[in-house]
């Protein structure tokens, strides 16, 4: 890319459209849109918020193309009202206010390329219930766009048992059980996502299908006897070393000629592109201690090291640019 001074002055600034985004968000001003056409005044009414403040929020998100304006009187895009509405099938939000909860680590990424550790708390152990229910959220919003898309990419064909290692609410284990109706699947982790999965589950119709197992696959033994196991974006979070043991427990929980297939931000072998990996490991940086995006090449050396063989890549061609490695157990 050959930067202009105007293209690096706008980019130095972008964060205050994002905040503006983020601020509609929290403050729920699409949501009161959705009904009809308002002024600020009303606006800010129903968000308890100071009109004035208000109306030079709204007229941002015009400028930004998230509202529209006539007059004194602003509402929805067909975008926002897809996507920014709560009520919405797509309502994006809780991603949206995970990236907003980002930003004061993110403040302090100075700090953290100086120690080489986290200056914050990752958003999946955050004590702060609304910060941790954005995430869960968020990443459940952001897999159910995914998943079927992964899912009719991911040839499984013959494949009966499925373990979803780490699946939280399990949608691609949900989607991959639909693509493939002779499979089955189990979904492992931590107890505390039992029952937001098992609703996931029973909302598709999937209960006699897809089990729960409860456990953590940093200290507790997996369940055995899959032909393909499914690890998306965990590895991420791990140093090398982690992530060998954690691919070794996969191996062993696979049968011989089973598949392992790992989804996450892949690097190209000189780490410098992507660039959301690249800069997803800053974010890793900042919120863990040992975690950063791999190239594919460091993944499939690990993968090659926990026994695997036959490692290839499968093309997703993803909006989030995540990329997949399959490898079989010999």
């Amino acid at each position: 890319m050959n930067w202009t001074l105007p293209e690096l002055m706008q980019f130095a600034g972008s964060y205050w459209g994002v905040c503006a985004l983020h601020t509609g968000v929290k403050l729920n001003v699409f949501s009161q849109l959705e009904e009809k056409s308002l002024d600020a005044a009303a606006v800010a009414g129903l968000c308890d918020t100071d009109a004035r403040a208000t109306g030079l929020l709204l007229d941002a998100l015009a400028a930004l193309g998230l509202v529209t304006k006539s007059g004194e009187l602003y509402d929805l895009t067909t975008f926002s009202r897809n996507h920014l509405v709560r009520s919405a099938p797509g309502y994006m939000g809780h991603i949206i206010m995970h990236h907003h909860h980002l930003m004061p680590s993110w403040a302090k990424l100075p700090d953290a390329v100086r120690s080489g550790g986290p200056v914050g708390v990752s958003s999946s152990h955050a004590n702060d219930e609304e910060t941790r229910e954005s995430f869960l959220m968020g990443m459940f919003n952001l897999a159910s766009q995914l998943a079927p898309l992964v899912a009719a990419k991911v040839d499984l064909t013959g494949r009966r048992r499925l373990l979803d290692l780490g699946g939280g609410p399990g949608t691609y284990a949900v989607h991959f059980c639909l693509q493939n109706p002779e499979l089955s699947a189990t979904i492992f982790d931590l107890p505390t996502s039992r029952s937001f999965a098992e609703g996931v589950v029973n909302r598709f119709g999937l209960s006699e299908r897809i089990n729960f197992a409860g456990g953590n696959f940093d200290h507790d033994d997996l369940p055995r006897g899959f032909d393909a196991v499914w690890i998306s974006h965990i590895l991420h979070s791990e140093d090398k070393d982690d992530c060998l043991t954690l691919l070794c427990k996969a191996v062993d929980a696979l049968e011989p000629g089973g598949l392992l297939l790992v989804q996450d931000f892949l690097l190209n072998d000189e780490k410098d592109s992507p660039l959301f990996p690249a800069l997803f490991s800053l974010n890793m940086l900042v919120g863990t201690p040992h975690g950063r995006s791999y190239s594919k090449g460091e993944l499939g050396a690990m993968m090659t090291s926990a026994g695997l063989c036959d490692i290839r890549i499968v093309e997703l061609n993803l909006p989030n640019g995540a990329g997949l490695l399959v490898g079989v157990k010999p």
